[in-house]
């Protein structure tokens, strides 16, 4: 990281601990103007504390920020805002009830002569950034009424709508598809034209081939080493990420599948705001004990909305048919789907997939109750004896198992998730996103338990954005557009070609 002028910004000797952990054991990093340095490393290595120390969300132990050669200091984001410094955060950071113009400008609203905010105002302001990043969505809507992917990009919008000089990117493509992510980078490479000096936390080693310029790797709180990204080959990178060899995962190799455990026929969801309009339609596909089924689609084709009625949530406005081992079988509730042995990992773990303000056991053993139960009461012995063993299993990192989940890292907070689902013993595990925001190593661990699984003859369902994660696990990919199934593929002919042309609609160019 060459250059005689001053550094856009430099972090020197940035030390944080948490209760019983040192996240950052003096940490050194320098962001260039126009350039995009990579933060690389597993969950947990310290990448989200130092930026969030950058970004005033967090004040360090120890150790000093400057700013074009100036020393500065923040006790709250604001005062990094006012210094340039705009974060887009891994766990959406919005106000689900405000509009997304509200979100977008939050703290930055135009106001008028008397005051008051000038909605009107607010709302073009906003509608210019949303068509920026080509995202369709009214300014007016609640942002709690939007996807987890949508709310991704409105989280980007407000952090491109300020004054950015320094802007952090903490996996801003982890929830996004892949048009969405070119539209993304094409945003990128005109702030680094700008001169904006980026930050870009992501596990997604091949995004850096298009946008990246300089890599800083972690390993447990520490700086590993700073250097060009030209400098390093991939393979380099992620053995210095692990503190070890850690070779690429191949497709994996399939399993005798066995009959069919699942099928859905006719399936469709009707919208809750557009009579007539659907956002699942007519799905019918089954899977087979052993397989595993990878679903793909563009940002509504409707795949968690295909999983959720599977799953009961929408029993109200769902229709169509499901078969358990070709039994025809009603479920109206997600009590009614596990009590028929089907578990469902959902795509936002901090909204819909734990308790944070309770323990690790507490979330593991949440849809398994019954089995720790002894005379009506919970015994905790017996749960946290139940639960370790799935723990373990997935190398969760936790001071112990009373250990309060909100203190996990995000990718650790996953497996929790997947180990509360496994614990209800299931025949059919749906798995939404399951990889978003986890590292190399994580992800390899659960491809290697999928493999495990369907080895033992459960059917796993996976939806992903990421088209080569399905190519890699998947016997079957079943492709979604605008809530109906455009195709189907085996392991041996599908391609990204394949995938990406049926996922987009026959009569438009644009993505679902």
């Amino acid at each position: 990281m060459m250059g005689t002028e001053p550094f856009a910004l430099e972090a020197r000797g940035i030390t944080k601990s948490f209760p019983g952990v040192l996240a950052l054991d003096s940490v050194d990093m320098r962001l260039r103007h126009g350039r995009l340095t990579a933060l690389l490393g597993e969950n947990g290595a310290g990448k989200s504390t130092l930026m969030n120390i950058v970004a005033g969300v967090l004040r360090p132990d120890s150790g000093e920020l400057i700013i074009e050669g100036k020393l500065v200091r923040f006790s709250n984001p604001r005062q990094a805002r006012d210094h340039g410094i705009s974060m887009i955060f891994q766990e959406l950071n919005l106000v689900p009830g405000m509009s997304v113009a509200e979100n977008i400008m939050l703290g930055r609203e135009p106001l008028k002569r008397s005051g008051l905010i000038d909605h009107a105002t607010m709302n073009r302001q906003a509608t210019k950034w949303l068509e920026q990043l080509q995202l369709d969505v009214s300014p007016t809507t609640l942002v709690g009424r939007l996807r987890v992917g949508q709310q991704q990009i409105i989280e980007i919008a407000k952090a491109l709508a300020g004054d950015v000089r320094i802007l952090i990117m903490d996996e801003p493509t982890s929830a996004i598809t892949e048009r969405e992510i070119e539209i993304l980078f094409q945003r990128v490479h005109d702030l680094k034209r700008q001169g904006v000096a980026i930050a870009y936390i992501t596990h997604k080693l091949e995004e850096l081939e298009s946008i990246g310029d300089d890599v800083v790797i972690m390993r447990d709180g520490k700086l590993i080493e700073a250097i060009e990204l030209r400098e390093r080959t991939r393979d380099e990178m992620v053995s210095k990420m692990v503190g070890r060899d850690v070779s690429a995962k191949s497709p994996r190799k399939g399993s005798n599948l066995g009959d069919e455990i699942l099928r859905v026929e006719s399936m469709g969801l009707r919208h809750p705001d557009r009579d007539g309009d659907r956002l699942v339609n007519e799905v019918r596909f089954g899977v087979r004990r052993g397989e595993v089924l990878g679903i793909f689609g563009l940002m509504g084709a409707g795949r968690t909305e295909l999983l959720e009625c599977i799953f009961g949530l929408h029993a109200g406005r769902s229709e169509g048919t499901i078969l358990i081992e070709g039994v025809a079988t009603t479920i109206s509730s997600p009590g009614d789907a596990i009590a028929h042995g089907i578990a469902m990992a959902p795509e936002d773990r901090k909204r819909d997939g734990l308790f944070l303000s309770m323990s690790v056991a507490e979330n593991a053993s949440l849809a398994s109750l019954k089995r720790f139960e002894r005379f009506g009461w919970l015994d905790l012995r017996t749960e946290w004896k139940g639960v370790k063993s799935y723990l373990d299993q997935f190398r969760v990192k936790s001071q112990s198992l009373g250990q309060s989940i909100r203190e996990l890292s995000g990718g650790n907070q996953q497996k929790v998730i997947l180990a509360k689902w496994l614990s209800t013993e299931p025949k059919v595990l749906m798995l939404d996103e399951p990889t978003r925001g986890i590292d190399v190593q994580a992800k390899r661990e659960i491809y290697d338990l999928i493999e495990e699984l369907t080895g033992k003859g459960l059917a796993i369902i996976v939806v992903s954005s990421e088209m080569p994660e399905l190519l890699t696990i998947a016997d079957r990919i079943l492709v979604l557009c605008e809530g109906e199934l455009t195709a189907e593929y085996a392991r041996d002919e599908a391609s990204e070609e394949k995938i990406m042309h049926a996922a987009l609609p026959k009569k438009a160019t644009s993505p679902c």
